[in-house]
């Protein structure tokens, strides 16, 4: 009979954020495979705990997927941690899931902390709907892309940033996707937590720090906010419409009722 695999969410700081079922888990199964071994024995020092630990992390998860699942066919009971939060949002976790599927491995998630969730419940921006896309490629061309995604985004969005890259990446949304509301999440539940809030320009012109761990919460691209009409042109609204995936007639009507303006006039501009 093969074992369990428990996907073991740990604290994304403040280590008082671990449930008694987690550490029940972690004290009960036969192996713990862990993102990053020496992180995670801090954590299991902190409670007391010694196992056997298995590094499963990006760049061995092809080759450690197997060995995994090979001990969980031998009746193995093992638990599959990150160095912080949920294990497969935005962490490894999703191959050896698939991989436990089809060989009807029984996996067993142990809820806990999760910093998209935590961002978003204080954010003030739409909880009802939102799309999480975790970190944005790096690549040029990919990256572009995937902006042309986010600028037909009807719901809140969420982006993990590292904190090098953050400028860069707030950048880039105001390129692309306007001078929108944003809330960056700092560094949740630690010492320096900090929520940032407001247009993105403000924000950038203004942030003084970039260390640690950073959220990005966008809020809807649906243009409703009356300043934001008023601070682009014609032209851009068109553009921007027109990534949003609207027909010419929907744009041209929907530009004139934005700017107060004759649809004749804006049709013979775009014609």
């Amino acid at each position: 009979m093969s074992g369990n695999l428990y996907l073991v969410a740990t604290p994304i700081g403040n280590l008082e954020d671990i449930t008694l079922r987690a550490i029940k888990v972690l004290k009960d199964v036969d192996i713990i495979a862990a993102e990053d071994t020496r992180h995670t024995l801090k954590l299991l020092n902190h409670l007391e705990i010694k196992k056997p630990l298995i590094s499963y992390h990006r760049h061995n998860e092809e080759v450690k997927t197997n060995v995994l699942i090979d001990r969980l066919l031998e009746g193995k009971n093992i638990a599959l941690v990150t160095d912080a939060g949920t294990p497969a949002i935005s962490d490894p976790g999703e191959e050896v899931v698939k991989k436990a599927i089809e060989n009807d491995i029984k996996i067993i998630p142990i809820p806990g902390a999760c910093a998209l969730i935590n961002a978003l419940i204080v954010s003030g921006l739409d909880t009802k709907q939102f799309s999480f896309y975790g970190f944005l490629p790096i690549n040029k061309k990919n990256r572009k892309a995937k902006f042309d995604e986010l600028i037909k985004e009807k719901n809140t969005i969420i982006l993990y940033e590292a904190p090098h890259k953050l400028l860069n990446t707030l950048k880039d949304i105001l390129k692309y996707l306007g001078n929108v509301n944003i809330v960056l999440a700092k560094e949740i539940t630690k010492i320096h937590e900090d929520f940032i809030r407001g247009k993105i320009k403000e924000i950038i012109d203004n942030i003084e720090s970039v260390k640690g761990e950073f959220i990005i919460i966008i809020e809807p691209i649906e243009i409703k906010d009356k300043c934001l009409i008023d601070e682009l042109s014609i032209d851009e609204l068109y553009t921007l419409y027109e990534k949003q995936g609207l027909e010419k007639k929907e744009i041209i009507k929907k530009i004139a009722k934005d700017k107060c303006v004759n649809k004749n006039e804006i049709y013979k501009q775009f014609i």
